[in-house]
């Protein structure tokens, strides 16, 4: 039961609070994990934090949140993968959420088929799909084990319409939309599996792409970029949506209307 009374997981009720629950956002030391990592806390999970990279930033986010843990792991590594995933149980015991938000790109004109060379190719897979499978197959028994287990992965925009920093960043996405679906089709109804897919976000990431900005505000019905906390927003809506399993809802603010 939650602090005002109603059953949490049950079927027909609408969970309220994640209080005693263990989250895993990957790539979570900035940007969208960031505010992803905040939002679960704020609800009451206890989160593990992780990155490749900038551990400092990423253990400076855990400090912020009550009995969050930082664990420093690149997923596309299938060992630092299920690393992530065993240091995440071992610190908490338990796992019932897993959001699959780490990955990379390189910003390449579509019209420049070389430069999207192999290298690129693979390294983009490597992190935005292998990386996110990785992680899901490690994490599986666990969430199944909660009795209520939940994945959301991050796919994108590009992933959804023909856009996006380059090619292979968005043939990874539309990878990682299908495989929400595939997934969903295979876990349930022991685990629900959706995805956001973002448009436009303003972090760091996306600080110098102005020209990408300027045509979202003058073309997507909103007018706006988001900013992590609305995308946080929707993977909040969708952990606390029990009947919902397989969507890829896109948080673009109305950019694949035009």
């Amino acid at each position: 039961m939650d602090s005002r009374g109603s059953a949490i997981g049950e079927p027909g009720t609408v969970a309220t609070s994640l209080t005693g629950k263990v989250a895993l956002v990957t790539g979570s030391s900035s940007g969208i994990g960031a505010a992803i990592a905040r939002a679960l806390a704020r609800d009451g999970a206890v989160v593990v934090v992780n990155s490749s990279s900038s551990p400092e930033a990423g253990e400076s986010i855990a400090a912020e949140l009550p009995g969050a843990t930082y664990v420093r792991a690149d997923i596309s590594d299938e060992e630092q993968a299920k690393y992530l995933v065993d240091r995440s149980v071992e610190q908490h015991g338990r796992l019932d959420l897993l959001v699959n938000n780490a990955a990379t790109t390189v910003v390449i004109p579509h019209d420049d088929l070389a430069g999207a060379t192999p290298e690129i190719w693979r390294r983009i897979f490597e992190v935005n799909v292998l990386g996110t499978w990785q992680v899901t197959v490690a994490a599986v028994p666990h969430l199944r084990s909660s009795g209520e287990g939940c994945i959301v992965n991050t796919s994108s925009w590009a992933g959804e319409r023909p856009g996006g920093s380059s090619i292979p960043y968005a043939v990874s996405k539309a990878g990682v939309s299908h495989m929400t679906r595939l997934l969903a089709a295979t876990l349930g109804p022991e685990i629900r599996v959706n995805a956001v897919a973002p448009g436009l976000v303003d972090t760091p990431w996306t600080k110098s792409w102005e020209s990408v900005r300027a045509h979202v505000q003058t073309t997507a019905p909103l007018r706006r970029s988001a900013t992590p906390e609305d995308v946080a927003e929707v993977v909040m809506g969708l952990v606390r949506s029990s009947y919902v399993t397989g969507e890829v809802v896109m948080v673009d603010g109305g950019l694949h209307l035009r």
